[in-house]
């Protein structure tokens, strides 16, 4: 009885192995062989690629291809994973998916890539007088506001690669001389990046802004070797602007995609004396 009940029932690693096949064989039918550089040879009976010449594109054998196709239970490894990604010609989303249904790391990931857009741009601009700046989840500042340059100073002066919140945060920077509890926005900001960097911990990108952070910030390395890790949220921010006095502020987080990627940080005053403070600021 019981045994019937788990042949019924097929284990996740094995579901995962029949989708990969099924995944594979669509991909492989939507391939012309002149798409690849191989000839016709006449009529098919099914669409699409052989198995043999895919096998022949990745260089991989026949039988380990045939096997994989049909859901056996067999070691896989990323180079070959790569390969056939490369010969089956997936695109970002594709490759990601054919590496998840093999329970495998991606050796080549896609680094995260968001342009900022003239509609994404507008919709910046459109919170002046209030303080609004694009992230990736990486925490790079991409774009920001006329009124951000009041919290950060104006990153128009600054490279790229230090126009990060990690980097503002844990260096001698406006932003982290004009934030008040600068011990308890380093903390979160880091248990944040941690959480973000879990899916991006092959990537050469953030790999080198840990080094950066670890070298330049003894105080970033004692804070990742703690381990914490948190979600994005919202909260509440305080600036001290040095001939203004303290400035209060609720931050909000605005995502301008289906996953926590990209988004605008947008501050709004807390209070009356916050407004009146930023309008002078600002002129």
């Amino acid at each position: 009885m019981s045994s019937h009940a788990t042949s019924a029932a097929p284990a996740p690693a094995a579901a995962r192995r029949h989708e990969l096949a099924a995944f594979l064989r669509s991909r492989r039918e939507r391939i012309a062989p002149e798409q690849v550089g191989l000839p016709g040879l006449g009529r098919r009976r099914t669409p699409g690629l052989r198995r043999e010449e895919v096998a022949q594109l990745a260089a991989v054998g026949v039988t380990w291809y045939t096997w994989l196709e049909q859901g056996r239970d067999i070691q896989v490894s990323v180079q070959v994973l790569d390969a056939v990604a490369r010969a089956l010609r997936l695109d970002p989303v594709e490759r990601a998916h054919l590496f998840a249904l093999a329970a495998a790391e991606d050796p080549v990931p896609q680094a995260e890539c968001f342009t900022v857009t003239a509609p994404v741009r507008a919709v910046l601009d459109q919170f002046d007088p209030l303080p609004a700046a694009v992230l990736n989840s990486r925490y790079d500042v991409l774009a920001h506001n006329r009124a951000y340059t009041v919290l950060a100073g104006d990153l128009d002066l600054v490279p790229f690669e230090d126009r990060n919140v990690l980097w503002m945060a844990f260096t001698d920077t406006p932003f982290a001389r004009h934030l008040v509890d600068l011990d308890a926005a380093r903390r979160s900001v880091v248990a944040r990046f941690r959480t973000a960097m879990a899916e991006h911990a092959a990537d050469p990108g953030w790999k080198n802004l840990l080094a950066r952070l670890a070298q330049a910030a003894p105080e970033f390395e004692a804070a990742w070797q703690r381990h914490e890790v948190d979600a994005p949220a919202n909260g509440l921010k305080q600036f001290e602007i040095p001939g203004t006095g303290l400035l209060r502020f609720e931050y909000t987080n605005l995502w301008l995609g289906p996953r926590t990627g990209a988004r605008v940080v947008a501050y709004t005053p807390q209070d009356a004396e916050t407004r009146e403070r930023l309008a002078a600021l600002l002129g």
